[in-house]
Parts: C-alpha cells; structure tokens; sequence
C-alpha cells in the first residue's frame, strides 16, 4: 500500500497528471521522471519514443512502485501496450484512452478537436480511442509544435503563447468542434490561452483529470490505496534539471528541492538539489 506511483513525461507537462493525482489521493506519494534530455518527443519517430518509454517504465518499476502512469501522450500511443505486457503484474495507464472517454462524454453530435503533438497526430491515437467507444464522433486532429517549447521555457501565460492558441484553435472551431481535447500533457499550462481563443461555448477536455479518477479506481479496485502519507515524493530527470525544479514548482504547487539526474543506459545516478518534502498539493 505504501509502494509510490510512478509518473513520467518527456518534461514538465506531465505535472499536470501528478497533481491531480495528488490532488485525489493526497494520501500517496509518487516518483516522477522527466526525460529532460528527449524533450520534446513530438516531432522524434515512433520507435525512438516506445525506446524511451520502456526504459523509463523499467527504471520506476525496479524502485517499486505500485502502479505507472504515462503522463505523456505520445508514451500512451506507442508503448502502454507493449508496456503491460512487458510488466503484467504492475497496473499502467496512460492518458489517452481516459480523455477520449471524457470527449466522447460531452461530444454533443459535433466533432471532438483534438490538440496535440505532430507524433500524436501522426499515430492516430485518439482517433482510434474515440472511434472505439462512438464511431459516430467525427475527430478533428491539429498538431501543435509550437506549444510545448513554449511550456518547458515558462512562456505559458505569453502573447506568443496567445497567438499560437489562436492559430491551431482556430481550424477546429472553423470544423465545428464543440470540445476541445488537450491532447498532451503540457497544454493544462496553456489552458487561459486555448479557452480565449476557443471563446464561449467550447468544452475543453483536460485528460489529466480523468487519467487520476482512472488510478484511483485502480487501485481502490486492488486494495492498494496509501492508508496514510509515507515519505517524501521523489523527482529524477535525464538531462538538466533546473525546469523540473524552479517552474515544475510552480506547476505541481509544492516544493521541488531535490532532483536526482539519472542515466538510464549506465544507470548512474547525480543529486542535483536539497532535500524536498512530502508537501500536500497546493490549490
């Protein structure tokens, strides 16, 4: 019950999920890797990412943790299967399939845009995921490549920020969409941006949350929910660590003071910072 949650992303962006998993489950601890030193994954090839993921979801699960989330769009469309086959025993989910369920909830009979990386667009992930629960719903997809560099620089709240909203929100709404998936990670940050240039109306689905409800059933279903807080949360990265720690901050709500920098080919490990608390997420 006390094992901690594994989480990764290529950056920061998978943030979003923890604190909401915080959020629902204050009672849990996790371990969150940012694989700083691929990011960002959106324009890398396919193969290249389910390498990356399979690694990093080796490394979690060899320092124990109860449960993995891929907090990472691009992870979830090309390595959550080969994932659970690989580790059985440790329930993974990534974060697609509960934002396509949410989507196709508030659908409405008009098409669901969906906003993400260009290698999430080429994969066709959501189309898949929301044709398989409601073939009916038209999806529109529209690629983003400006979005996440925008995210990992701390530029969310920018007038560059606004103007890309503008550009990609603008074909969906001229498709008809009546939601709005944020279909990666990073774009929770960039929410204000996307709801003023979608204006009124438009539902904007953030997956994150879904994904959290998704664990917590999960492990309510195994009977493995942390019956009180046990330790601290702990952060590593692959490559610089100084976004995780100053705007991941910011981001999660709580203080992110020691981050290790690991190696995940020679499995060296490097403290980069002091030691951090088991903070309950701010609001």
């Amino acid at each position: 019950m006390n094992s901690p949650i594994g989480v990764f992303d290529s950056g920061v962006g998978g943030l979003s999920v923890a604190r909401q998993i915080l959020r629902i489950l204050p009672r849990e601890r996790i371990i969150y890797f940012a694989d700083t030193a691929h990011v960002p994954y959106g324009e890398r090839p396919l193969e290249e990412i389910r390498g990356f993921a399979l690694d990093i979801t080796r490394f979690l699960i060899e320092q124990g943790v109860k449960a993995v989330v891929m907090a990472c769009n691009m992870s979830s469309a090309v390595a959550l299967d080969v994932a659970r086959v690989l580790y059985p025993d440790v329930p993974i989910i990534g974060v697609i399939e509960p934002g396509a369920r949410a989507a196709v909830r508030v659908a409405r009979g008009k098409p669901v845009g969906v906003l993400a990386t260009t290698g999430t667009v080429r994969s066709g992930a959501y189309v898949r995921a929301i044709s398989a629960i409601d073939s009916t719903v038209p999806v529109v997809q529209q690629a983003c490549p400006r979005f996440v560099p925008l995210v990992e620089a701390g530029l969310a709240e920018s007038e560059e920020a606004e103007t890309a909203a503008r550009d990609y929100v603008e074909p969906l709404i001229r498709a008809g969409c009546g939601t709005i998936v944020l279909g990666c990670t990073h774009y929770p940050f960039l929410r204000k941006a996307v709801e003023s240039a979608a204006g009124p109306g438009i539902t904007i689905v953030d997956p994150a949350e879904e994904t959290a409800t998704m664990l917590a059933h999960i492990l309510s279903e195994r009977g493995i929910l942390a019956q009180a807080a046990f330790g601290p949360h702990e952060f590593y990265v692959s490559g610089d660590a100084a976004g995780l720690r100053d705007l991941g901050s910011r981001f999660l709500g709580i203080p992110i003071r020691d981050v290790k920098r690991i190696n995940l080919s020679a499995g060296d490990t490097e403290s980069v910072g002091c030691r951090g608390t088991n903070s309950q997420v701010g609001s």
